[in-house]
């Protein structure tokens, strides 16, 4: 009688310990999964982080910065003139990459390089190496077409919104607050 005893606890320790060994394998398994599910995630995060990273890098890298502009005097209140410069950090662009933007009341005015008149403040001509960073311009922007955001438009009293856009770079804007619409009046 002892020995059919001990076979039977004997037989009944062999079983706990193949149940310990599966629950075991299991635990193993799903920590594996839960390893891959994190990896997995944190390549995902340093991606995106990545992606983020590399737009915000082109959209400073070609972006101008609007230091003033005035009612134009040699155009007789139907433009702008403003004085820019590339934002630090910016790469040499292309002034037919660079438009623009005009909202106002009465509509909007968009243009283009064809709209557009680049010099350095030096009075030289942009030249073929395009807008440098560093190096102000000043840039008259035609406002008397489309729904006519021009300073006379406005007359005094006149507000407008400026959007200046660089292709694969960044935009700024600016409010011009038309105080007096004669020539030379500052409007930012």
């Amino acid at each position: 009688m002892k020995s059919n005893r001990n076979e039977k606890s004997n037989d009944q320790l062999a079983a706990i310990g193949i149940g310990a060994m599966i629950v075991f394998i299991a635990l193993i398994l799903v920590a594996a999964v839960a390893a891959a599910v994190i990896i997995q995630t944190a390549e995902k995060l340093q991606q995106n982080a990545q992606t983020a990273g590399d737009d915000t890098a082109d959209n400073m890298a070609g972006k101008v910065l609007i230091n003033s502009v005035f009612v134009d005097t040699a155009a007789a209140g139907n433009s702008y003139l403003a004085f820019v410069t590339m934002a630090p950090g910016s790469e040499a662009t292309p002034e037919a990459s660079v438009t623009f933007q005009i909202f106002c009341d009465s509509g909007s005015v968009e243009g283009d390089t064809g709209e557009m008149s680049w010099l350095q403040m030096s009075g030289n001509a942009v030249g073929g190496a395009g807008l440098q960073p560093g190096t102000p311009y000043q840039v008259t922007l035609d406002a008397s077409g489309g729904d006519d955001c021009s300073p006379d438009n406005l007359g005094t009293d006149g507000e407008a919104t400026m959007f200046i856009h660089v292709a694969n770079g960044g935009s700024t804007y600016e409010k011009l607050v038309v105080d007096d619409d004669s020539a030379g009046a500052i409007v930012v």
